[in-house]
């Protein structure tokens, strides 16, 4: 952040934390003396803030809800589908390798896109952190202070490149263009949703070895995490080498990404119960628009 928070809604911010220069938690006291964890996932999710004792370990209160006038949970479930039509199209390819994947994987890649650009709106839409106001609405905006905003922006960045090398899949090509235009966009696509998955990974845990098994958010973070090193191994296996025209090699390509697909649609089920993880019970849920 270019700045130090002075003061947040009904509350006094007494600390403040994140890595590098991204601010991810304040610490709020109350004027009865309780102290709060803000953090700027739950924020944007419209959770509430956690009591300091309980922070990374608030319950979802329901598996499932169906909220279609809240923003995440679109999130979810446009990555759930998304998630679900890649592991079809790789199962497929693996269980018979005469079966074209290709049209469904660039479906599932659609809905990855769609999913994704919901996720910036949520940022970049999400109350401030100072006084719990939200700006007014925005189809893009630049908020590079967020650590939030550049996983998100990343990722869709990735999703877009997606869309082009499963569109390409569907053309015949020599081995030289499929190289270009097909396994190209899949390795640098890949590379943005490793970096995505880092970032939101660096925004709910405070190190790589701080591990948070009761924390939903958590969970969400580390399964994209492993789906998007899944991807990252498909796309180098499934490069394709010039001189014979074959892939390093295909079944492991495949292979990995039925099992990113599958984190990723685990992942985006839990967004779902997320959403319930309020701290105060009898606080009703507060949406997205």
């Amino acid at each position: 952040m270019t700045h130090t928070p002075e003061a947040h809604t009904h509350h006094k911010v007494i600390a403040h934390g994140g890595p590098g220069r991204f601010i991810t938690h304040l610490v709020l006291e109350e004027l009865g003396g309780r102290r709060l964890i803000w953090h700027s996932r739950r924020n944007r999710k419209g959770l509430d803030p956690e009591p300091i004792e309980r922070h990374g370990r608030t319950p979802p209160a329901h598996a499932f809800v169906l909220r279609p006038r809240v923003l995440t949970w679109w999130i979810g479930a446009s990555f759930m589908v998304g998630a679900a039509l890649f592991a079809i199209g790789s199962a497929g390819i693996l269980r018979d390798a005469r079966f074209d994947g290709s049209p469904v994987l660039f479906v599932g890649s659609l809905f990855f896109t769609t999913a994704a650009y919901l996720q910036v709106l949520e940022v970049i839409n999400e109350p401030r952190h100072d006084n719990g106001v939200r700006p007014s609405w925005s189809f893009f905006r630049l908020e590079t202070e967020k650590i939030g905003w550049w996983a998100v922006v990343v990722q869709f960045a990735g999703t877009l490149l997606f869309n082009l090398n499963t569109f390409e899949g569907m053309r015949s090509l020599d081995p030289v263009r499929t190289d270009w235009w097909v396994w190209s966009p899949n390795a640098i696509g890949s590379v943005c949703f490793l970096v995505a998955s880092a970032l939101a990974y660096a925004e709910v845990s405070k190190s790589w070895a701080n591990w948070q098994p009761r924390n939903i958010s958590w969970w969400i973070v580390v399964i994209n995490l492993l789906g998007s090193i899944a991807f990252g191994v498909s796309a180098v296996t499934g490069f394709v080498d010039p001189k014979i025209g074959e892939m390093l090699d295909a079944r492991l390509s495949n292979l990995t990404t039925l099992i990113g697909a599958v984190c990723f649609f685990v992942a985006a089920y839990l967004l779902i119960p997320e959403m319930t993880a309020r701290a105060d019970k009898s606080a009703t849920a507060q949406g997205n628009p």
